[in-house]
């Protein structure tokens, strides 16, 4: 039988810290004469109280460890419950979102989606696009610590795969996980800290430095201001370029990094492919498009390199022209957004490791066919791929493509026209922000979007953000039935 005391307690718990993490924007309101400050306040009572009895009430379940099932309860109690007590201070106070807006907005900020549905920022309180940008951080350093710890163990979609490749190797020089918590805090925390003076250096307000810094190491995309970069063209666009493209390497390669050990990180497979995908995609569509237009180099070069970081990165972040230039970057940023960024960051997507996999698969596949005697097993980074996980993978490529094709299909029966829908649910099943269609190019947001859209977008933020079996395993009769 399932005993829920463990994960009521874990989930309480957790309630308690957003319950704190809601004082520091309801403090910055405060100190300021902001009366939007009662909604954090308010919201932080109820939601700390609320944690309190149901962590005292399932206290005496704590002893029993965690099995499979119960992880995966677990994971979907947070990233399905959390939004909701996240939302309350946009409803309550600044900018006073109905639920399906404010827990759209929620899911976006844990999930480090980035979409929005708020126009106006610029004019919000700064403590509420404070708790944006925090909600962006914890959800970035939790998705770290699943995709670290959890996930291999859950074997979800191939990722038992990347545990051998990388949590066990990492384990020899800090064998238990309490000490790999530790460090990666302390990197995820460094780099923003890093990322925050390099953005005040530049002349960013306080306020914007500490969100987009926190934004861009947690891959996020949520942005103080309506123009996200646009405020900041130039040097803020190489900046926020680079750190993106920090904060969707592997977490557990600065961690190793920091205990002296570099080769990991330049000999990684999964960087080095990443790396060149990137570079790829950048020096064609800057040569498209210096061609094509009239645009200087520097500007097209500069514009390509900020926001196809960000779409490969799954962050958000947008500027200049780049969103309306269509034509052949829509191919491209469709095709590197499905694909995401590294495994073990807060990245999404499909992810570069089973991308590489895949394509390996496909390869030998080719080759079997063109030589029936020729018998080679699928290889990554000289490591036999075993069958299971090769299974594991295929499926979740498969389903991620089947899950991308229903939901858009059912976007479009909301009314919203296909090339919205489309790229609604892209963005969303890949935690991508970005967004292009008619609908969204009036303000830059989701907000012209139907309730029932919205619904849909953040099933499906949650659904790329536990990459999918985490979610449809919790549907199937026979997993109760264990």
């Amino acid at each position: 039988m399932l005993d829920v005391r463990p994960i009521a307690y874990v989930f309480g718990r957790i309630l308690i810290v957003m319950a704190i993490l809601m004082l520091a924007p309801g403090i910055v309101d405060w100190s300021v004469g902001d009366r939007n400050a009662r909604a954090f306040f308010a919201s932080a009572l109820v939601t700390g109280s609320l944690g309190a009895m149901v962590a005292i009430a399932s206290s005496n379940g704590t002893r029993k460890a965690f099995d499979v099932r119960e992880a995966y309860l677990l994971t979907a109690a947070i990233w399905f419950g959390l939004p909701a007590f996240a939302a309350m201070p946009l409803m309550i106070g600044v900018p006073h979102l109905h639920f399906t807006e404010a827990y759209f907005e929620a899911v976006s900020g844990i999930t480090t989606t980035g979409a929005t549905v708020i126009y106006g920022l610029d004019t919000m309180p700064a403590g509420m696009n404070l708790w944006r940008g925090l909600l962006n951080g914890a959800g970035g350093l939790g998705i770290a610590f699943v995709a670290m710890i959890f996930l291999p163990v859950m074997r979800v979609g191939g990722m038992q795969f990347f545990r051998t490749e990388g949590f066990d190797t990492f384990g020899k020089a800090l064998p238990r996980a309490t000490d790999i918590a530790k460090q990666l805090v302390g990197v995820y925390v460094g780099l923003i800290l890093l990322a925050g003076l390099s953005f005040a250096v530049i002349g960013m307000t306080p306020l914007d430095a500490t969100v987009h810094a926190i934004a861009a190491i947690a891959t996020g995309g949520f942005s103080p201001r309506d123009v996200s970069f646009n405020a900041y063209a130039g040097a803020g666009e190489y900046l926020g370029a680079l750190f993106m493209l920090l904060g969707s390497l592997p977490y557990i390669r600065y961690v190793q990094l920091v205990n002296g050990s570099a080769r990991p990180l330049w000999q990684d497979v999964q960087v080095r492919g990443y790396l060149k995908i990137l570079c790829l995609s950048v020096g064609s569509v800057t040569l498209w498009r210096w061609w094509t237009s009239e645009m200087e180099f520097e500007d097209v070069f500069r514009e390509a390199l900020f926001n196809l970081t960000s779409i490969i990165s799954s962050t958000g972040f947008f500027s200049g022209s780049f969103p309306f230039w269509g034509g052949y970057i829509l191919p491209v940023a469709f095709l590197i957004g499905m694909m995401g960024a590294c495994s073990g960051s807060s990245a999404a997507g499909l992810s570069v490791f089973r991308v590489q996999i895949v394509w390996a698969a496909l390869v030998q596949q080719v080759r079997q066919i063109i030589s029936p005697g020729r018998v080679a097993p699928v290889k990554y980074d000289g490591r036999t791929v075993e069958p299971d996980v090769l299974d594991a993978l295929i499926l979740y490529v498969c389903g991620f493509i089947l899950t991308l094709g229903v939901l858009t299909v059912a976007m479009t029966l909301t009314g919203v026209d296909a090339m919205s829908a489309l790229f609604a649910v892209w963005t969303s099943l890949g935690n991508i922000g970005y967004g292009f269609g008619p609908l969204v190019e009036r303000t830059g947001t989701f907000v012209d979007f139907p309730d029932a859209a919205k619904w849909i977008m953040t099933l499906a933020m949650i659904l790329g953000r536990l990459g999918l079996l985490a979610i449809f395993v919790l549907v199937l009769p026979r997993f109760w039935r264990r």
